[in-house]
């Protein structure tokens, strides 16, 4: 009997994930830790090898579909060997555009049909196809049209489902199409042939298309193209989600202070022409570390019932990517020396660039750094992320005259803001940890015993 391939579940709060890309496709031979598909995480990119050495028989989830942990995406087996119908996908569950079959009972074959790459696929009933939204695949459920009206909107490309029926229950009859094409100044259109084509192709509808000098063009259509509105990623929809869930449930409070980083810019660079390796990060993320454990109501979380403090220091460090933001977790980082939370921190850091971050070193933090120092900006407040109770906002350290013993001297100054949990962290106690923070970044004497 084949063997069904397996979602596997990456991490203990993962409830479903979508494969990226199939490596080997149907027919093809498969050796035991070969890599068989790529899957999206709501954190990261996965490689999913195969335990078992056989012909990969069917492929029964496409990528880009949503399905939960553990569901079968495929079988693994002899050529020939019969598949468990039992086990295989149920279809998706229908979504507004399932009613194409209704059209395909009215409309000449030749009539273009509701775009089949966001609905024509197989996936369990627990995790429906997302559904792009577009004008020409979007039909309502009871949509009615006539052939010969349905072989007018296909010769002009335009929307049909965007025009009123006059017909027996509201279907759209060829008179319809044709007082459409009027009242929208079809007939004073210019497009070239080339754009037409193109709009045809995919799916565009001809009037909703602005011409760039009077005339729709091949660019034109392009623009639109580009214009349409695309599925985000699940990192992406994870990141807005939690963040607009934090950001409306949790009251942030702001608190803001300026580090003077000149004495600590120097030594560092005295470090480093000796070979150390230690970054501004290293010392901003050592510095919360202390502050943490001398303020350890702010390493707690609330549900807004109750209280839980965490005894490690379960340090995140924003990385941005190119398709959004994860947090790296240095876990226990307060038993960690200096040298060693640095390299972990570049570590970490490598990993979640290279798509090769597992979900549990992306998970469990107690505190957050969000640093983007390297980008030049002056201030800015960070959202707290969910479970946790504050997050530092690191900005650019920047020259700046500052009064020194009743003089204007200029100095290396950098701005922190703490956002903070108003429900578990006042305003007194945020004030009091930031620039604790602060004063360790300012001490260059504690830095010289902490690299000694």
């Amino acid at each position: 009997m084949a063997t069904p391939i397996i979602m596997p579940k990456f991490g203990q709060m993962t409830e479903e994930s979508a494969i990226v890309e199939w490596l080997k496709k149907e027919g093809d031979k498969v050796n035991k830790g070969d890599i068989l598909f790529t899957v999206e995480t709501d954190k990261s990119v996965m490689e999913v090898e195969s335990f078992e050495a056989g012909t990969l028989l069917k492929i029964t989830v496409p990528p880009r579909v949503n399905v939960p942990v553990q569901s079968t995406v495929g079988f693994l087996g002899n050529p020939g060997e019969a598949i468990p119908a039992a086990t295989a996908p149920a279809p998706a569950a229908p979504k507004p555009a399932a009613a194409a079959p209704e059209v395909g009972r009215t409309v000449p074959s030749a009539l273009p049909t509701p775009a089949p790459t966001q609905t024509a696929v197989s996936a369990p009933v627990a995790a429906p196809v997302p559904q792009l939204p577009s004008p020409i695949s979007n039909l309502p459920s009871l949509f009615r049209i006539s052939p010969r009206a349905a072989a007018l909107a296909k010769h002009s490309v335009i929307d049909a489902t965007r025009i009123k029926g006059t017909g027996p229950e509201g279907r759209i009859v060829e008179k319809d199409v044709r007082n459409h094409l009027q009242q929208h100044g079809y007939d004073k259109l210019r497009i070239s042939p080339a754009a037409k084509e193109l709009a045809a192709k995919e799916k565009l509808d001809v009037l909703t298309i602005q011409p760039t000098d009077g005339r729709v063009t091949v660019p034109d259509v392009q623009r639109s193209l580009a214009e349409r509105p695309k599925p985000m990623s699940k990192m992406r929809q994870v990141i807005a989600q939690r963040l607009t869930q934090s950001f409306r449930d949790t009251p942030h409070f702001y608190v803001t202070v300026a580090v003077d980083m000149t004495e600590l810019i120097a030594y560092r660079s005295q470090l480093k022409a000796a070979g150390a390796p230690y970054t501004v990060t290293d010392f901003i993320a050592e510095a919360v570390v202390l502050t943490l454990q001398e303020f350890p109501d702010v390493n707690s979380s609330t549900d807004g019932k109750t209280t839980r403090w965490n005894s490690h220091v379960n340090l995140g460090i924003a990385v941005s990517l190119e398709q959004g933001l994860v947090v790296p977790v240095i876990r226990a980082a307060e038993q960690l020396p200096l040298l060693e939370l640095s390299q972990r921190t570049k570590s970490l850091a490598e990993k979640a660039r290279a798509g090769k971050a597992t979900p549990d070193e992306l998970s469990g933090g107690t505190f957050t750094i969000s640093n983007m120092g390297m980008m030049d900006v002056e201030s800015f407040g960070a959202i707290i992320n969910p479970g946790e109770s504050a997050i530092l906002a690191v900005a650019s350290t920047q020259p700046q005259p500052v009064v020194r013993d009743g003089k204007i001297v200029v100095r290396q100054m950098m701005k922190l803001t703490l956002s903070c949990d108003h429900r578990i962290v006042d305003g007194a106690l945020g004030a009091k940890f930031i620039n604790g923070i602060k004063q360790k970044l300012e001490d260059i004497e504690l830095w010289k015993r902490v690299t000694a």
